[in-house]
Parts: structure tokens; sequence; C-alpha cells
């Protein structure tokens, strides 16, 4: 068992403004959790705080149950697996693969069993005696990670290890990562990315850190919860727009009328309104909102060329300026009164040209409501 216990962690580099502030966590031995966020949200750094790299400015660290604040990171049980493969490129793979297990004087016939057993759940079989230099960029960052799998740790850590693949390459071993980490169910996972695909379909639990120019709330934890929890309940407008691609469309509007069954919403562009079945008591008559749709919630009505209106809901009349065409999906991009744009997203085969006026139709039930603090009604 390796459940990884955060307790008031902060991180304040000399002289700098913090990079972590008071963040409280618990991850599960058996939990795949993803650190999510921008650029200088303090994801990596907070990892590297687990493995016992960077020492926190405050707070406690536990790996199993026990304080490991003044554990050397050799002896936390954990492997981590960097961006850069850090390979020694005069070793082969399968001594890159062995050399933890061999300065901790692990038996020669133990270490080729480990050895063996990582090439075969990676597919590395045919190269163990090749050197890096003869290996493609996925191929080595696979050995990076059957280097953390020989060691059978109790916490595997993750250091943004896709993000020098291509595509293909980053399909794939997303894969063998959320294989590996199935195969080995008794070891917590914390996986760093700023890429909100890879955190969808990897996490059991996302932890997504905010990043302002706030010293109150720089390093912040903004949302910790499933995918789909983050997907469909946003508590904030940052977290809104992070997750979800293409992002949410945000539009500015004034709340216009609100009693005990339904709160309505003027928007600020276009004057057309909105009406939410149910209440909103932070609201009142006059107040700024933005209403927030995801692209994948709005659809063109089939029935405008003829005057039929899709009956319940919202619909807003727009101007298509722009189609993107993807394949299997094309997104619609709809001409605001300002000169903005709604994104929308349809099927592929799409009819719509552009420079044709559509309606767009959405459920209320499905959007989002935001104050200007930026926090969900």
């Amino acid at each position: 068992m390796a459940a990884i216990s955060l307790r008031n962690i902060s991180k304040q580099f000399d002289g700098n403004a913090p990079v972590l502030r008071d963040v409280n966590l618990e991850i599960g031995h058996d939990e795949f959790c993803v650190f999510l966020g921008p650029s200088g949200c303090g994801k990596s750094t907070l990892l590297r705080i687990i493995a016992g790299l960077e020492d926190p400015s405050e707070g406690e660290i536990s790996i199993g149950g026990r304080a490991v604040n003044s554990v050397p990171p050799a002896k936390r049980g954990v492997a981590m697996v960097f961006q850069s493969y850090a390979l020694f490129p005069h070793m082969t793979v399968a001594e890159n693969m062995s050399f933890g297990l061999k300065l901790a004087k692990v038996s020669a016939s133990e270490v080729d069993r480990k050895v063996e057993e990582a090439a075969r759940i990676l597919q590395l079989q045919s190269l163990l005696d090749r050197k890096p230099a003869a290996l493609s960029g996925g191929q080595r960052q696979r050995v990076a990670i059957g280097r953390a799998i020989v060691r059978e740790p109790g916490v595997f850590l993750f250091d943004e290890p896709l993000s020098n693949l291509d595509a293909t390459l980053r399909g794939q071993t997303r894969v063998e990562i959320a294989r590996i980490h199935r195969r080995f169910n008794e070891a917590s996972t914390v996986y760093v990315t700023h890429d909100q695909v890879e955190a969808m379909t990897l996490a059991d639990k996302i932890v997504l850190l905010n990043v302002s120019r706030d010293a109150a709330e720089a390093g912040s934890i903004a949302q910790v919860g499933s995918p789909m929890d983050l997907y469909l309940r946003p508590n904030s407008r940052f977290v809104a727009g992070f997750i979800g691609s293409p992002q949410m469309n945000f539009l500015p509007s004034r709340v216009s009328s609100t009693d005990r069954s339904a709160t309505t919403i003027t928007l600020s562009k276009s004057q057309e309104q909105v009406r939410f079945e149910n209440t909103h008591g932070r609201l009142g008559p006059g107040q700024s909102v933005t209403l927030g749709v995801r692209p994948e919630h709005i659809s063109v009505d089939e029935g405008y060329a003829d005057g039929r209106a899709r009956s319940g809901g919202a619909s807003l009349t727009r101007t298509v300026s722009l189609i993107e065409r993807l394949g299997e999906q094309s997104y619609l991009h709809c001409s605001e009164p300002d000169g903005t744009t709604i994104l929308v997203k349809v099927q592929g085969n799409t009819s719509v040209r552009p420079g044709e006026s559509v309606k767009l139709t959405f459920d209320p039930a499905s959007c989002h409501l935001f104050t200007d603090e930026g926090l969900a009604v």
C-alpha cells in the first residue's frame, strides 16, 4: 500500500512569489492521479516534492502512512520517469534498465528476471542490446518507463513523459502507461501534464492547479475530481475553460429576472434571452454574469430553413464565418455582433456553408453561469 498524503504543502523559492500555497491532497494507493494546469502553476514542483527532489517550505508529505519529509529520494519507494528520458548513452537498453537494481546490490538472477519481465510488458525484448542512439523517441521513453518498472515501486511518478513525442507515439505510449498502472494496481501513479486530453483519458482523479498574479491564489488547487466531475460540474470559469476541447464558449450576460421557478438572463451583445428552469439564489436582477456553453452542446437547427424552430431550449441566430473540417467532425465559427465568435461542433459532413445564417439551439440545463469573480453559480 502506498497512499500519498499532502498536508498544507507550500513552496516558495528565495525572493520569489509562492509556487505552491497550502496544498492538501489525498491520493489512494491504487489511484491514477494527474496534476494538470498551465505552465507555471507548480505541478512539476509538487511532483518533485513527492519524489524528494525538492523540499517544501511548509507542510508534511506521507507515503504509505509514513512521513517522508526527511527521507532521501532513494528510500521513499518511488520511481520517476522524466520528460527527457535521462538514459545513459554508453549503456544498452538492458544496462539502463538494470542500473538502479545493480546499485541496490540485487542478485544477478533477480535483475535478469525483472528486466526480462519489464521488456516483455513494454515490447522491448528485441531492443535489449541496443544503445539509446539507435532507438526512436518512443522506444527511449519506454526504456525510461522500464527502468521505473523493474524497481517495483509503491509510487510511479511521471513528469510530462509524452511531451517530446509526436502525436501517434503519444497515443501509443499513453496506452502503455494506462496498461502498466492496471498491471501494478497496488501502486499509486502521479502524472504531470499540461495536456487535458492526457488527463481526461488517463486519470482516476484530476488535480487542476491554477496560476495567478494574486499571491493569495498562486499555486492553489482550482478543483479536484474525476475527469467527468470537472467536465460536467466545473466550480469556476477557469476550470470550465481549461477542461474540454475545444474550449467552452463564454457569453457576457446580465440577469433579467429571477423568481422561485426560473432565472432569465439577457446576452449583452445581442440582447437575446435564455431562461433557466431553476433558481439561482445568489443572483439578482441587473447582476452581470457569464453564460458558458460547450461547442458540443450546441446544435444547428435543421428546421430553421423552413421557419420551424426546435421546441424547448434556447436559440440564437448567427452567421457562419468559417468552417474547420477535421474529417469526422467540423467546427463552425459563428459571428457575434462584436466580431467575436461562437464555436459549434457538428458532424464532419455538415451541409452548412460560410456566409450562411443558422439558428443555434441548446438546452440551458447543459450550460453554466459564472459570476464576475469567475465562480460557478
